[in-house]
């Protein structure tokens, strides 16, 4: 995210209507008296009194490069990217089954509708994502259970405990912890995770 003092956004602001007038007179002197002229639609900002183009520009994280002592650093660095590349669009799937499947069971009309649609979309996910799982390493996916905490606010096993109940929370997460792995695993963006939070920024982005 870029920020600017007063003096900076009125330059910035100058700049701005220059440029829009440039694009506009160019494509006035080329077009032919008589010929149809086209408009665009643009946001305005008031700002002290004047009217002004509102531009929204997309946030550019700019970080300290990364440094490596060796060619493992280097790799496992590599190695991250891509497989925050290959998580990060699951993780955000569950975000948007999870938001959506609270906001239709809200509108059922009682614990037994509740549950017999929670049971359906078990299955559903079970059938839809274990080929996918399968597929995934073993640190992708305690990477994916991190992301999940990452774009949900929660971590699996409270997803799990909310929507299937303690007793469905407990068993996958046993089941989870047979091959190393916790559903109650956070993600700690400012501490040990502090590499996988700029990557993951920069993969938003479209930086990486």
């Amino acid at each position: 995210m870029m920020y600017f003092c007063p003096t900076m956004q009125k330059f910035v602001y100058i700049a701005l209507l220059a440029f829009l007038f440039l694009l506009t007179g160019t494509d006035c002197l080329a077009q032919e008296e008589g010929e149809p002229t086209t408009a665009y639609l643009t946001p305005t900002y008031i700002h002290e009194g004047d009217t002004i183009p509102y531009v929204a520009l997309p946030a550019v994280y700019i970080f300290k490069p990364v440094t490596f002592k060796n060619k493992r650093q280097e790799r496992r660095y590599n190695k991250l990217v891509r497989d925050v590349k290959k998580v990060l669009p699951i993780a955000n799937e569950v975000k948007n089954a999870v938001i959506e499947t609270y906001e239709y069971i809200m509108t059922l009309p009682d614990d037994k509708a509740r549950q017999r649609h929670l049971k359906a979309v078990e299955k559903s996910v079970k059938e839809q994502y274990t080929p996918r799982m399968k597929k995934l390493t073993f640190s992708q996916g305690k990477l994916l259970i991190k992301l999940v905490d990452r774009q949900t606010n929660s971590t699996g096993y409270e997803l799990v405990k909310a929507f299937l109940g303690p007793f469905r929370a407990g068993f996958y997460q046993a089941f989870a912890a047979l091959f190393g792995a916790s559903l109650k695993k956070e993600y700690d963006p400012q501490g040990e995770d502090a590499l996988t939070e700029q990557v993951v920024l920069m993969v938003e982005n479209g930086q990486l």
